[in-house]
């Protein structure tokens, strides 16, 4: 209670001595706010890319220091025929699917949007892919066999475009051609929680696309979901195996198609993301220390201010443990003040944040910041705490 008081009594000065404190505080916040905004992101895209899910492409995702494009350009492109194959042969296999992309604008009637992503793809893509739909279905296989004028669009685009009306039955324009809306997509929302592209895109059959707007100089992409229990190596092995005899490779010649894969992807992301890691800290830390010399130093202050006060207390019996507890007490409590004040700043920062980065400040991060503002309490209230404890009651009792 005594130290308390004493914070209470210069609040102002203890509120300026936790400047630091509290720039430390918001810079842990901020930091932890953006990192883990995008890790979460992250994880939300590689999760969307699947785990057991491999990539046959033309281009590779991981390109070194020594990449040379030219090895690659003059490939010949991917095609839905090589997911057939993989169909027809593979024993490892769950699920295969060809997708091709391409982006346009969206209309019904007097209502449009532009920036639309329009998906061909098999009707197994709900099998390799997890798709979630609020109204309608997916199109099944005789829609794809086909080449129906069907589509199931985003969430954003049903929005937009029947604002105040089921979109289920009602014709829609991509690009100018004429589709049937079949379904549609449940919405994702935006920020770090979702990938907010998924509620403007739309998905049609393969041979629709195909139909509409050719896939011969376009880049298709073949996907694959591995059965249950298959190591992703065996797999690759015997899908590099079926396209080596697709496309006739002879035994010498390298592949000219790329399997590509999350894990891949993921290790030549975590030294970035770890350096972002580091940066991270190491600037917060700096700005801790600064504000934990300053509590240290308002401390020193404080207890040579005090020096009566503590020769009484020894005088009538006062242990040092007890001399030592309440001036160490007294810069936790500095610190905790800093504390609250730097996480009441860091909410409103991580609004802000959240407008133009994936951010989130969860309740962890909070507590984490309060666990600083302890811990550096602690360290830099210690060496005062114990120049008081020592201090010789005679000497002390002479100090004016």
């Amino acid at each position: 209670m005594i130290a308390v008081r004493s914070v209470r009594a210069n609040m102002m000065r203890s509120v300026l001595t936790t400047l630091g404190i509290i720039i430390g505080i918001i810079s842990v916040t901020g930091m932890a706010t953006v990192v883990n905004g995008i890790e979460r992101g992250f994880e939300q895209n590689m999760a969307s890319l699947g785990t057991d899910v491999v990539y046959i492409e033309k281009w590779p995702w991981v390109r070194g220091s020594d990449f040379k494009w030219w090895n690659y350009i003059n490939r010949p492109n991917i095609t839905v025929e090589m997911a057939d194959a993989l169909v027809d042969r593979s024993r490892m296999l769950d699920a295969v699917t060809a997708v091709v992309r391409t982006g346009g604008g969206a209309s019904f009637k007097e209502n449009s949007v532009e920036g639309v992503g329009i998906t061909g793809a098999t009707a197994r893509y709900p099998s390799v892919h997890l798709v979630d739909i609020e109204h309608g279905g997916y199109f099944s296989d005789v829609d794809a066999q086909g080449a129906r004028d069907v589509v199931v669009i985003g969430a954003a685009i049903a929005e937009q475009l029947y604002p105040f009306q089921d979109p289920i039955g009602k014709p829609i324009r991509l690009r100018g051609r004429k589709f049937r809306v079949i379904g549609v997509f449940t919405k994702k929302g935006t920020g770090a929680d979702a990938a907010s592209s998924e509620d403007s895109m739309t998905h049609i059959p393969f041979r629709t696309f195909q139909k509409h707007w050719g896939t011969r100089w376009r880049n298709v992409s073949v996907q694959a979901k591995l059965i249950e229990n298959i190591t992703l190596e065996d797999a690759k092995d015997e899908i590099r195996g079926i396209l080596r005899v697709v496309r006739r490779l002879d035994a010498k010649e390298a592949d000219d198609f790329e399997l590509n894969e999350q894990q891949s992807l993921r290790a030549q992301i975590e030294p970035i993301k770890n350096a972002i890691y580091i940066i991270g800290i190491g600037l917060t830390a700096l700005a801790l220390l600064v504000g934990g010399i300053g509590v240290m130093n308002i401390m020193f202050v404080t207890v040579k201010e005090r020096t009566r006060e503590i020769g009484i207390r020894k005088a009538v019996g006062a242990r040092r443990r007890t001399i030592l507890m309440q001036f160490l007490i007294e810069a936790v409590v500095i610190c905790m003040v800093g504390g609250l004040i730097g996480v009441g700043l860091s909410i409103p920062l991580a609004m802000l944040i959240k407008l133009v980065l994936p951010g989130y400040l969860g309740i962890g991060t909070v507590a984490i910041a309060f666990s600083i503002c302890v811990g550096i309490g602690v360290i830099f209230g210690l060496a005062p705490a114990w120049t008081a404890a020592k201090a010789p009651p005679i000497e002390a009792l002479r100090h004016e």
